[in-house]
């Protein structure tokens, strides 16, 4: 640590770096507190809108999985509705058939499925675009397809149901402690993630999308990068289906569909690809638009697909790319309006 000879104070730039990154956090911290507040105010006693926020904050998670190999990446994977239905499943056997804790299955449900996607990704890691896309798809089918056969572990079609609630010690929080706890987890993960992507790492690994020889060159392999990525982003989506099954206490093969897969890839292209805020942000539209839409329940699929158009025609960056958009232009403006003198102002 470069110490000033004469004063015994840290040099200006690691003075500024920690400023900066105290900054950081407490912006992240006041988000959190802000999200937490605002989905407690909405919620309120509507046990219905708390089943939204489960489902919501479930589609973050999967959507954040996804974010890391797909957005850092560019690996296409289409299994991730098979790594949240591990984790779900992990929850449900161990409540289920141990007196271990439920917390246990969490554990076990993340190492499955980051073990599965490694495997997974080794078999095609010389596949990419259309062809990864296809082959991950057949692999969800094929693993709901066995959920139904492998009755006497998963329960078949009928699945595993009437699943203890969720406990700490033998406490069982209420509902209104569940919300916070899940939306809490959600902006936890974005944090990570976040940070994942703004270190030495996730700089490197993007580089590895544009350009795998850029990479090699300072002795890295980018097949082992987009490994690593492939764990973390299903170990993540399995959280998701472990939070999902300890909301609604019951599991079965069409809790976790392909449909999931297909609506987290809009996720962050809805909330921004520029950060991973974007992907829980886009959860929270997409059950907005297609759940909780008066009047357009039915048909909340379509509304759907016209705002993913529409935010792609006229917000590229996604709802935060637009919003720092307007901040900048508007400070801008302000700006501009103070540098103006009131002579000219008043001529112009």
């Amino acid at each position: 640590m470069a110490v000033s000879m004469d004063k015994g104070v840290l040099d200006p730039p690691q003075t500024q770096q920690r400023g900066r990154r105290g900054r950081r956090t407490t912006r992240e911290l006041a988000v959190t507190v802000v999200v937490v507040a605002a989905v407690l105010i909405w919620v309120g006693p509507s046990l219905y809108r708390q089943d939204l926020v489960f489902l919501a904050a479930m589609y973050g998670l999967v959507a954040l999985g996804m974010y890391v190999p797909f957005v850092l990446a560019g690996s296409m994977s289409m299994a991730y509705s098979a790594y949240a239905a591990i984790g779900a499943y992990a929850v449900a056997l161990v409540v289920k058939h141990t007196d271990w804790s439920m917390w246990w299955g969490w554990i076990a449900g993340a190492i499955v499925a980051a073990m599965v996607a490694l495997l997974l990704g080794l078999v095609t890691q010389r596949l990419s675009g259309f062809y990864l896309a296809a082959v991950t798809l057949l692999f969800s089918i094929a693993f709901k397809y066995w959920v139904i056969d492998a009755r006497s572990i998963t329960g078949g079609a009928g699945g595993i149901t009437r699943i203890p609630p969720v406990s700490v010690f033998g406490w069982e929080p209420s509902g209104s402690i569940l919300v916070a706890a899940a939306v809490v987890f959600v902006c936890v993960i974005a944090v990570l993630v976040d940070r994942l992507r703004k270190s030495v790492w996730g700089i490197t690994l993007q580089a590895s999308r544009e350009s795998d020889d850029a990479v090699r060159v300072g002795g890295v392999k980018p097949a082992h990068l987009r490994m690593v990525a492939l764990g973390i982003g299903a170990a993540i989506a399995a959280f998701g289906g472990s939070l999902f099954v300890g909301s609604v206490q019951a599991v079965t093969p069409e809790t976790l569909t392909l449909n999931l897969v297909f609506l987290a890839i809009f996720m962050p292209i809805i909330g921004g690809r520029a950060t991973a805020w974007g992907a829980p942000l886009g959860a929270v539209v997409v059950v907005a638009v297609t759940l909780n839409m008066p009047g357009y329940r039915g048909s909340g699929e379509l509304l759907l697909a016209l705002a993913v158009l529409l935010i792609i025609i006229v917000a590229p960056g996604g709802l935060i790319g637009y919003a720092q958009w307007c901040w900048t232009r508007l400070r801008s403006m302000v700006a501009s309006r103070r540098e103006t003198p009131i002579g000219e102002e008043g001529n112009s």
